[in-house]
This record gives structure tokens, sequence and C-alpha cells, in this order.
């Protein structure tokens, strides 16, 4: 209940706060590239069920069709302003609405594609007993994920056999020691790998 009231509460107040300057991103990705602000995408959260996550658009339209992996951070499909948003994380900031739609946390596990989670086992399925977040453990561990993929001989296949499975150890991890005080702390490391990065 805590945890739900401090993820509504701050994401008003963050929604509020930063208006002005969600206000001027949009226009800088209006200018930049053709499409829409948002990119909006299925994603799979709690109980297993799917839902749609908002983001800033920081790729240039119908690139999905291209493959559904970004490969680097200089991956052609990526606009000059999608660059710098996704740097920082800003592209994320539209996920502050699906926190106060109930679809996601701050802290949780990172909502993945359904296409991806049909790779999961039953005991992977344990990680859907929480709303996912912007940010977790596996967050922090693969803040360098789309670079990784970039060096991977079969982009797929690695994501998939290798950055998949060890991205669970490490949901299961959070979901065996979340507590609100937890969520705090790697809500700060976050904060801390964003400013520093």
């Amino acid at each position: 209940m805590l945890k739900r009231l401090f993820d509504v509460v701050l994401s008003l107040i963050g929604l509020i706060a930063i208006s002005p300057s969600l206000l001027l991103i949009s226009i800088l990705i209006k200018l930049d590239s053709k499409g829409p602000v948002l990119f909006i995408q299925g994603r799979v959260g709690k109980n297993n069920k799917d839902f749609n996550i908002y983001k800033f658009r920081t790729m240039r339209m119908e690139s999905n069709k291209k493959g559904l992996l970004t490969l680097g951070n200089n991956d052609s499909r990526v606009t000059k302003i999608g660059y710098f948003l996704r740097r920082y994380k800003i592209d994320e900031l539209p996920q502050l609405i699906n926190i106060i739609k109930g679809d996601m946390s701050f802290v949780g596990p990172r909502p993945e594609l359904r296409y991806y989670v049909n790779f999961y086992n039953e005991d992977d399925m344990t990680i859907f007993k929480v709303r996912p977040g912007i940010t977790g453990l596996a967050s922090l561990k693969y803040r360098n994920e789309v670079e990784l993929l970039k060096a991977a001989k079969d982009p797929e296949t690695y994501f998939i056999k290798t950055i998949i499975p060890d991205k669970l150890k490490y949901n299961k991890e959070y979901i065996k020691r979340r507590n609100f005080f937890f969520d705090l702390k790697l809500i700060g490391l976050t904060i801390i790998k964003v400013i520093t990065k």
C-alpha cells in the first residue's frame, strides 16, 4: 500500500513539475523527424497481462520492421534528439502516466515484449507477481544492453539465450528482497547512474 501511494504521489508531482520540459521535448521530437511524439508499445505486466507502455519516440517511423532490438547507441534508426533522450533515460518520462494508471511502478522488473515472454519457463512467471518498473536490479545491471547487443555476433540469440535468463535471475532476486526502503535505494542508484553517465 505504501509503495503504491508513493508511486502515485511522486508521479503526479513529477508530471506537474516537469510539464514545461515535457512540452519542449515534444516540440523537439516533432522538429527532428516525422511521426508522433509518443511511442506506444505492448508489454507484459502484472499477472501476465498486456498493457501499453508510453515512451517519447526516439526512432524513425516503422523502425520496428527492421528488428525489435536496438543495436548500439548509434543505431541508424535512432533520431538525433532520440540519441540524447535515450542516453539520459528521458525517453522514459511518459511512463509516469503508466505508473498513475497502475500499469507500472517506479521499481520492479522491466516489462518485456510478449514475443520474448514466450521464451520464459514456468518458474520465470513468478516475476509477474509484481508491477513492472521503470528501474530495478536487472535494469541497473544492463544499462549498457544496447552496446552488448551491438557487439554480439547474433544479437537476437544472445538476447534470448544470455541476457533474458540473467535478467530473470536479477528480477527474481528483487522479488525476494523487495521492500519500500530497498526500492528507495534502487531509485537512488538509478539517479546516480544517469547523472554520472
